[in-house]
C-alpha cells in the first residue's frame, strides 16, 4: 500500500491585502506563514496526526499579531475582543468549536477541548471552563495592540463594520482569519480556523468560523478552511457545499471554483482545500490571500500572496469551464444517483434470482 505524502497548509486571510502589507513589510507575512508551516509540518514528520498538525499550525498564527485571530483580534463595538474558532477531524468526523473568548491565549486549542473532554460541539463564552482545562489565559490588554485600535476607531467614526481586508484604507492594514488544512501519513485529513471575527461588530455576533460547514469542514475525503465575509459564508455553508460536490464525485479544485467563484460574490473571499490524495487548492476571489504549503516529498515550503508570478509558484492549477457551475454540480450528482440505483437494481435482480 502506498502511503500518501503528508501535507500542511495554511490561510492568513484573502481581500486587498496590498494595504496590510504598507505597515509591516510583505516579508513580516511570508515569515508568519513560514513558521505556521514549520510547526505543522513538524508534527506531520514525527508521524503525528492531521489534527495534530493544524491545531499547531493555527496556534503559531493565532501568536501572531500580523493576523486577526489570537493576539491580533481585532475590537468588538463594546471595545472587548470576542474571539471564535473551529476544528474537525476528517476520520471521525468529530468537531470542536468556540464562541466568544476573550482570554484564552489559544482560542483553537479550547475548541479542541471541546470536542473531547465534553459530549459537545461548540461553547459560548467559555473562558473559564477553559482555564478549568488547563487552557493558558491572558489578561485583556495582552490582545491589544495599536493598530487594531486604529481600526476600531476609524470604523467607529464611519459608522461601519471592517471585515478582512475589505478596503485599502490604513483601517485594514493587519488581517486576517487564519486556518489549516492537512493530510498526514496514514491519509487521515483535518481543519482548523480561527478569527477575532469583524471590527466593530456587535458583541454577540457569531461568524462562520466557528460554524462546521461554513468555515470549518473535514471527513475522509477532504479538508477546507475558509476566509471572508462571514456572513456570506454563513448563508451559502461555503465549506459543506464544497464536501458534497467533492463526496458527488467532483474534483476538488472543480468543486473549491465552483463555490468561491460560481457562488460567492467577488471580494466575497477565499478558502484553502487538501483532498484524501493530497491535491491541493486555494482559489479566492479578491485581491490576494495570505497562503501557504508544504509537501513532505519536496521539503521546501512555499508562500503566496497574489494570484501572478510575482508569488513564482502558483495556487492549484485552475481548470477553465464551461456553462453553468450549478448545472454542472448537478450533473455530477445525477451521475452518482444513477450509478447508484443502476447497482441497486442489479443486486435486487440477483435476489429475485
Amino acid at each position: 500500500m502506498v502511503l500518501p505524502s503528508a501535507t500542511i497548509a495554511v490561510h492568513g486571510g484573502a481581500g486587498v491585502v496590498h494595504a496590510a502589507l504598507q505597515r509591516h513589510g510583505e516579508e513580516a507575512y511570508r515569515d508568519a506563514l513560514r513558521a505556521a508551516l514549520a510547526a505543522g509540518h513538524a508534527v506531520l514528520s514525527a508521524n503525528g496526526s492531521a489534527l495534530d498538525a493544524v491545531e499547531a499550525a493555527v496556534r503559531e498564527l493565532e501568536d501572531s499579531p500580523l493576523f486577526n485571530a489570537g493576539r491580533g483580534s481585532v475590537y468588538c463595538d463594546d471595545g472587548t475582543h470576542r474571539m471564535e474558532a473551529s476544528l474537525q477531524d476528517g476520520a471521525s468526523r468529530a468537531a470542536g468549536a468556540v464562541i466568544g473568548l476573550q482570554s484564552t491565549r489559544h482560542p483553537i486549542s479550547a475548541a479542541r477541548a471541546v470536542m473531547e473532554r465534553t459530549r459537545h460541539v461548540a461553547l459560548v463564552d467559555c473562558d473559564g471552563w477553559a482555564a478549568a482545562q488547563g487552557l493558558e489565559q491572558r489578561p485583556p490588554e495582552w490582545f491589544d495592540t495599536a493598530d487594531r485600535l486604529e481600526q476600531l476607531l476609524a470604523a467607529r467614526r464611519s459608522d461601519r463594520l471592517s471585515l478582512d481586508h475589505d478596503d485599502a484604507s490604513a483601517s485594514a492594514r493587519q488581517c486576517g482569519t487564519v486556518g489549516a488544512v492537512a493530510l498526514d501519513r496514514l491519509g487521515r485529513l483535518a481543519a482548523a480556523t480561527s478569527t477575532g471575527g469583524m471590527t466593530n461588530k456587535m458583541a454577540g455576533r457569531v461568524g462562520d468560523t466557528p460554524v462546521i460547514g461554513a468555515g470549518t469542514h473535514a471527513c475522509g475525503l477532504c479538508a477546507l478552511s475558509a476566509t471572508g465575509k462571514g456572513e456570506q459564508f454563513l448563508r451559502h455553508a461555503v465549506t459543506a457545499s464544497i464536501g458534497a460536490r467533492v463526496a458527488c464525485g467532483v474534483p476538488l479544485a472543480v468543486a473549491c471554483d465552483e463555490v468561491v467563484h460560481g457562488i460567492l460574490q467577488p471580494g466575497d473571499g477565499g478558502c484553502i482545500g487538501i483532498d484524501r490524495f493530497g491535491v491541493l487548492s486555494m482559489p479566492f476571489n479578491t485581491e490576494g490571500m495570505f497562503r501557504g504549503w508544504l509537501k513532505e516529498q519536496e521539503g521546501v515550503p512555499h508562500v503566496a500572496i497574489w494570484r501572478d508570478t510575482k508569488d513564482k509558484l502558483l495556487p492549484a492549477p485552475r481548470i477553465n469551464h464551461i456553462g453553468n457551475p450549478s448545472l454542472r454540480s448537478v450533473a455530477w450528482f445525477c451521475m452518482g444517483a444513477l450509478g447508484a440505483a443502476l447497482v441497486l437494481s442489479l443486486r435486487m435482480r440477483a435476489v429475485n434470482r
